[in-house]
């Protein structure tokens, strides 16, 4: 954990703005320190880690430093776990607690093995479970303004649904992030009807997930589920400053994750990627042959340079 204790922000407090908050998702090795630290430069108002697996986290240090590393600008910053034991999710919040504003219970990874390890997406169908990992971790961190959200996809039957955000509500979850599909739903239309009634069920903030593309996406879908919050992935990754307005990735975007990435030491593979993402939409055919073949650090920023003058 490369970081002091530092200044932490209440991130409840931008659910009281009166402003939708725009959130980074948790992704699988990109919402690493490095993109988080880029895409707050563009209106990003809270980020999520990747999920990490509490277990494992708690079990190894190897595991702690390479998968949770922050820094003092970095918030306010919610570290999402995989658990399935109360303990063990609050042996993790502890050690994230000094470093982070807030954790996530991961409850809507669809992914087999997640699933098969009891994790993920099953915990739907274990409110009562859900429950008490809140309540622990409620009751064993003693610290009033971190927070304790979950992030859920919905049933087919959505009263199911409902009942479990009733039920975390109840045992003190600080919001509730919603991917408006079911767990075999993968790329079929996300279902805001069923985030609007979720929404108007509960007195917590409900943050909605699943499609959203461009700043016009986020109010759209703002407006029809009277989500408190909009929660992007890949609309993210495709145009980190989509939160500022932009259509497409600016250049000066392209040129603030060359900055970033090399002052922080980003590995190339996840350099590369994610510039790869970045330029999908403003370069040809042609173009991404060459690039997305590219093998080191100083081809990709030769590349740059003699092509978009970065």
């Amino acid at each position: 954990i490369a970081t002091k204790e530092c200044q932490l922000k209440d991130p409840m407090d931008l659910f009281h703005s009166g402003q939708v908050v725009k959130i980074c998702a948790p992704m699988v090795r990109y919402s690493k320190l490095a993109f988080r630290t880029l895409v707050r430069k563009y209106s990003c108002d809270l980020c999520y880690t990747p999920m990490i697996v509490a277990a494992d986290f708690v079990r190894s240090a190897k595991a702690r430093d390479s998968e949770f590393t922050t820094n003092k600008g970095d918030h306010p910053l919610i570290v999402q776990f995989a658990a399935k034991e109360a303990q063990v999710l609050c042996d993790a919040a502890r050690i994230v607690c000094p470093f982070a504003d807030g954790i996530d219970l991961n409850c809507g990874c669809p992914q087999r093995w997640a699933m098969a390890e009891g994790y993920g997406a099953c915990l739907i169908n274990k409110p009562e479970l859900v429950q008490d990992m809140v309540r622990h971790v409620r009751n064993q961190i003693d610290k009033p303004r971190f927070s304790v959200s979950i992030k859920i996809r919905i049933h087919e039957d959505l009263k199911r649904t409902v009942d479990l955000c009733q039920k975390a509500e109840a045992t003190g979850v600080s919001w509730i992030t919603v991917h408006g599909r079911s767990v075999e739903e993968r790329h079929q239309p996300v279902h805001y009807d069923a985030i609007k009634i979720i929404k108007q069920s509960m007195s917590i903030p409900i943050v909605a997930n699943g499609d959203i593309k461009t700043l016009r996406d986020a109010e759209k879908v703002h407006h029809l589920t009277g989500a408190d919050g909009v929660m992007v992935a890949r609309g993210l990754l495709a145009n980190p400053a989509m939160f500022a307005g932009y259509e497409e990735t600016p250049l000066k975007c392209i040129q603030d994750w060359v900055d970033i990435a090399l002052e922080l030491g980003t590995p190339f593979t996840c350099f590369h990627h994610h510039l790869m993402y970045m330029m999908e939409r403003i370069t040809s055919k042609q173009e991404k042959k060459v690039f997305n073949v590219l093998s080191s650090t100083s081809a990709v920023l030769d590349y740059l340079n003699d092509h978009y003058g970065v």
